[in-house]
C-alpha cells in the first residue's frame, strides 16, 4: 500500500508541476492567441461570417424617435413675445439599414453605399402620424433670414411672393406631412423656376431626403494589414476632406463612420467618426466603464467643447461663424439656411439660450447622447445618439410674414437614433468575443491552481511518510528510559541491598 501511496504521490507532483507550466505559459500566450482570435473577426473580411454579417447587414434594431417643439403661442412670437413650446413625442420610426455597391480594393480599402428606410412604429410612439403639431415655416422665415441683406425692392417682391401661395410664418400640419413632405404651391414653383434653390425636387419634409436615401460612398480600411485602421475612414465620396467649414482642421474627414471602431481601446481612446448629417467630424471622450446586456462596455459621451464656439474653444473658430456655445452653424451645407444643429434642449450649451425660449428643460439621461462600445473588439452594444433641429428666425424689413418676431435660435424638433444588440446576435457577440476569450484567461490561473495545490498535496504526502518512518524508533527509546526509572522490581533489589549492608554493619 505505501508502494502504491508513494507512486501516487509522485503522479500529482509530476502532472501538478505539467499544470503549473501550462498555465505559466497561458499566461504569456493566451492573451496572444486571444487578441489573434479578437483580429480575425473584426476585420472587413466576407470569410468572417459574424462581424462581416454585423457590418453589412445591421442585424441590430435602430430606431429613430422624434420629439416635435409645438407652439404655443404663434400669434405673441409675431408681437415680440418669448417663444412658448411644449414637446411632443415620441414618434418612433424603425430604422433599416444595408450597406450594397460593396467593392473591395487592392489597398486593403472597402467601398460601399449605405442605404436607410424609416417604418412608423405606433405601438412605441405616443400618437400617429395624423397627430397636428404646430412649427416655424422654414420656407418662410429660414428665406426671410437669407434674403434680409437683400434690397429692399426684393425683400418686398419676396414677401409678395408668400402671399401669392398662401404661405404664413408658422405651419400647423401632421407629423407625417411634416416629417416626409407636404404638397405646397411655393415649393412646386421654386423647383420649377429656381431648381437645386431646395434640398428635395419633390414634396418639403424635414426627412424627406433622408427616407430611402443613403448617406454617400464611404471607403474605409479593412484591417485587414493593420488593424488599428479598422473601420477608419480612407475618403467619403472620393474625397479626404470636405470644404463647408473656414479652416484646414474642421473641414478634415477623422475617424470611423460612426458604427464601429478599431479594437484594443482603453479609458485614454477616443471615438472619432465623421457624420455626413452633420457635415463634419466629430469625436467622443470616454466617461465611464460599465456592463450592458452581460458584455462590459466604456461609455463615450459627448464632451463640452463638441459644439462650443470659437470663443471659448479656439479650435471650433474654423465652424463660425458662431452665436452661443452649444450650436453648431452647419447653413454652409443646408442652401445656405439659418440651421443649427444642438443637443435636445440646448442640453450643455450656453444658459442664455434657455432664458430665450419657455418650456426646455434639459437633463442629460433624456438628452445626453452617449455610446456603450465593448472595448477589446470596438463593436457598439448600445448607442444612443440625439441631436437637435434650429432655426435661426427675426423680423426681416420688408418681409411683413416676420412680424416683430425676436431674434432667436428656435427649436424645431429634436430626434434620437438608438440601437442595441440583442438577440441570436447578442448572444453569438458574447459566446464568440466575450466569453470564450475569457473563459481562456481564467484557464491559465486555474491550471496554475490545481498544478500548485497538487504539488503541495504530494509534498505534504512525502513529509507526512518521512516522520512516520522515523516514530518508531524515538517511540522504543523513550518506553526503555522510562521503564528503566520506574521498575518496581529494581526498586525492590535496591531495598534488599541496604538492608544487607545494614545487618553486616
Amino acid at each position: 500500500m505505501a508502494v502504491s501511496n508513494s507512486t501516487l504521490a509522485i503522479v500529482f507532483l509530476v502532472l501538478g508541476g505539467l499544470a503549473v507550466l501550462f498555465g505559466t505559459v497561458l499566461v504569456f500566450v493566451g492573451p496572444i492567441i486571444i487578441d489573434d482570435q479578437i483580429v480575425k473577426n473584426v476585420q472587413i473580411n466576407p470569410k468572417n461570417e459574424l462581424s462581416y454579417t454585423m457590418w453589412k447587414d445591421i442585424p441590430v434594431p435602430f430606431f429613430m424617435s422624434v420629439y416635435f417643439f409645438h407652439i404655443v403661442n404663434p400669434d405673441e412670437i409675431l408681437k415680440g413675445e418669448m417663444p412658448m413650446v411644449i414637446q411632443r413625442g415620441p414618434y418612433v420610426y424603425r430604422e433599416k439599414r444595408w450597406k450594397d455597391n460593396i467593392t473591395f480594393h487592392d489597398n486593403n480599402t472597402v467601398s460601399y453605399m449605405e442605404y436607410r428606410q424609416y417604418f412608423f412604429e405606433e405601438s412605441m410612439s405616443v400618437g400617429d402620424e395624423s397627430d397636428v403639431v404646430t412649427i416655424p415655416n422654414m420656407l418662410v422665415l429660414g428665406a426671410s433670414v437669407m434674403m434680409e441683406n437683400m434690397p429692399f425692392p426684393i425683400r418686398i417682391l419676396l414677401s409678395t411672393t408668400f402671399k401669392t401661395f398662401n404661405e404664413g410664418p408658422f405651419l400647423t400640419k401632421p407629423v407625417g406631412e411634416l416629417m416626409w413632405g407636404y404638397d405646397s404651391k411655393l415649393v412646386d414653383f421654386l423647383n420649377t423656376y429656381l431648381p437645386g434653390m431646395l434640398p428635395s425636387s419633390g414634396k418639403f419634409g424635414l426627412f424627406a431626403e433622408f427616407n430611402n436615401s443613403n448617406s454617400g460612398q464611404f471607403t474605409v480600411f479593412t484591417g485587414q494589414d493593420d488593424i488599428r485602421k479598422v473601420h477608419m475612414v480612407d475618403s467619403w465620396n472620393g474625397m479626404k476632406s470636405v470644404d463647408y467649414w473656414r479652416s484646414e482642421q474642421c473641414n478634415m474627414i477623422n475617424g470611423t463612420a460612426g458604427q464601429m471602431w478599431p479594437p484594443f481601446m482603453n479609458t485614454e481612446s477616443t471615438l472619432p467618426f465623421y457624420s455626413p448629417d452633420a457635415c463634419r467630424s466629430m469625436e467622443l471622450v470616454y466617461q465611464r466603464s460599465g456592463v450592458s446586456r452581460g458584455i462590459p462596455v466604456y461609455r463615450f459621451v459627448a464632451p463640452k467643447t463638441l459644439f462650443a464656439n470659437g470663443a471659448d474653444y479656439p479650435p471650433n473658430e474654423g465652424f463660425c461663424p458662431c452665436r452661443q456655445s452649444g450650436l453648431l452653424n452647419v447653413s454652409t451645407c443646408r442652401h445656405n439656411s439659418p440651421v443649427f444643429i444642438s443637443q435636445p434642449h440646448f442640453f450643455e450649451a450656453d444658459p442664455v439660450l434657455l432664458k430665450t425660449i419657455n418650456g426646455l428643460s434639459p437633463n442629460e439621461d433624456e438628452h445626453g447622447l452617449f455610446i456603450d462600445i465593448h472595448p477589446e473588439t470596438g463593436v457598439p452594444v448600445n448607442v444612443s445618439i440625439r441631436l437637435q433641429l434650429n432655426l435661426l428666425i427675426k423680423s426681416v424689413s420688408g418681409i411683413s410674414e416676420t412680424g416683430k418676431i425676436a431674434e432667436v435660435v428656435m427649436p424645431m424638433i429634436w430626434f434620437g437614433e438608438s440601437g442595441y444588440i440583442d438577440g441570436p446576435v447578442l448572444n453569438t457577440f458574447r459566446t464568440n468575443l466575450v466569453v470564450l476569450p475569457m473563459v481562456m484567461e481564467y484557464m491559465q490561473y486555474i491550471f496554475i491552481g490545481l498544478g500548485l495545490v497538487s504539488i503541495l498535496g504530494a509534498v505534504i504526502y512525502f513529509c507526512d511518510k518521512k516522520a512516520r518512518e522515523k516514530s518508531p524508533v524515538s517511540l522504543t527509546q523513550g518506553e526503555s528510559v522510562k521503564d528503566t526509572k520506574h521498575d518496581p522490581t529494581n526498586e525492590t533489589q535496591a531495598e534488599k541491598l541496604n538492608v544487607n549492608d545494614t545487618d553486616k554493619k
